[in-house]
C-alpha cells in the first residue's frame, strides 16, 4: 500500500518520520523552513493520520521504500523521531541503499531493556485502554512524552494526534485477521551511514540509555544531548530543531537560517 503523505520544496531529499504519539502533522513548524533547503517528504505511518491499517503483515521499513520508488527519490536524509527513529534505523537495515545519512531524535531501539519509568508508564496506558478511556491514555501520552517548554496549542495538537491513532489501531485490532508488523532486528554495527543521535536531558531514561547505546555502537555517530528537552524536541521547541536539523543535513553548516 501507498502511505499517505506529502512532499515539498525542492533540492537533495530529506525523510521526516513520525513518532508513535503522533503523526505527519508533528512537522508542520519545521516544513515551511526545511522546503527551501530540500525536497521535505513526511509520510503517516500505517494507523496513523490518513493512513489506514489493513489487515495482514508487513513491515514500515517496506511502506517507505515503497512510497520513495513511487516518488522517484533514489535515496534520503532520514529523521526519525521516538517510534520514527526505529523505523529510520530499520530502513538503513532492509534498504540500505535509501538511506543517505540519519538524524535519530530520542529514537526507540528494542535492543534496550525497557526502564521502569516506561514499565510504569506501559502499565497505566493500558489499564485506560482496557477501561474504554481513549481520552485519559491520551492525555497520559501528553504528559508522559512532551517536555516542559511544550505551549498549550502544541499539548492539544498532540492530543488530538495522539486519540486519532489510538482510535484507528484500537479498530484495526478487531479485524480477523488483525494487522501484523513484522519485526526487523536492527545491528548498530552495520548502520553504514553518518549519523547524528539526539537526546533529551529531561526525556524518559530509556531513551536516554537507547542514545548511549547508539552513539557508541552505530560506527562514527555523532552523539548531542539538548538539556532542555523531552522526548520529543521537534515540538517543545521546533525552531532549536530546526537549526540542528539545517547545521546536520545541510553543506554549510554555518548558516542557520534558509
Amino acid at each position: 500500500m501507498l502511505l499517505s503523505h506529502d512532499v515539498l520544496g525542492s533540492g537533495p531529499a530529506i525523510l521526516l518520520l513520525h513518532s508513535g504519539v503522533a503523526d505527519r502533522r508533528m512537522w508542520d513548524d519545521l516544513v515551511p523552513a526545511l522546503g527551501h533547503a530540500f525536497t521535505v517528504v513526511r509520510p503517516d505511518f500505517r494507523g496513523f493520520g490518513q493512513t489506514p491499517l489493513p489487515p495482514g503483515e508487513y513491515a514500515d521499513a517496506d511502506d517507505l521504500d515503497t512510497l520513495l520508488d513511487h516518488l522517484g527519490i533514489t535515496d534520503a536524509a532520514v529523521v526519525g523521531s521516538s517510534f520514527g527513529g526505529r523505523v529510520a534505523l530499520e530502513l538503513a537495515t532492509l534498504h540500505p541503499g535509501r538511506v543517505s545519512s540519519l538524524v535519530l531524535l530520542c529514537a526507540a531501539y528494542r535492543g534496550v531493556e525497557p526502564t521502569a519509568d516506561v514499565q510504569e508508564f506501559g502499565a497505566e496506558e493500558d489499564r485506560l485502554l482496557e477501561a474504554g478511556d481513549v481520552e485519559g491514555a491520551s492525555a497520559l501520552n501528553v504528559r508522559t512524552f512532551l517536555g516542559p517548554d511544550a505551549d498549550d496549542a502544541t499539548r492539544a495538537r498532540l492530543l488530538a494526534m495522539q486519540r486519532h491513532a489510538f482510535e484507528v489501531q484500537l479498530a484495526a485490532d478487531e479485524q480477523d485477521p488483525p494487522p501484523a508488523p513484522r519485526r526487523v532486528d536492527v545491528d548498530p554495527t552495520a548502520i553504514a551511514v553518518d549519523t547524528v543521535v539526539v537526546s533529551g536531558a529531561l526525556d524518559l531514561d530509556l531513551f536516554r540509555e537507547v542514545a548511549v547505546v547508539l552513539a557508541r555502537d552505530i560506527p562514527g555517530a555523532e552523539s548531542i544531548e539538548l538539556d532542555w528537552a523531552g522526548h520529543l524536541p521537534s515540538l517543545e521547541r521546533p525552531d532549536a530543531v530546526l537549526a540542528l536539523l539545517l547545521d546536520v543535513l545541510r553543506d554549510d553548516p554555518t548558516v542557520h537560517q534558509p
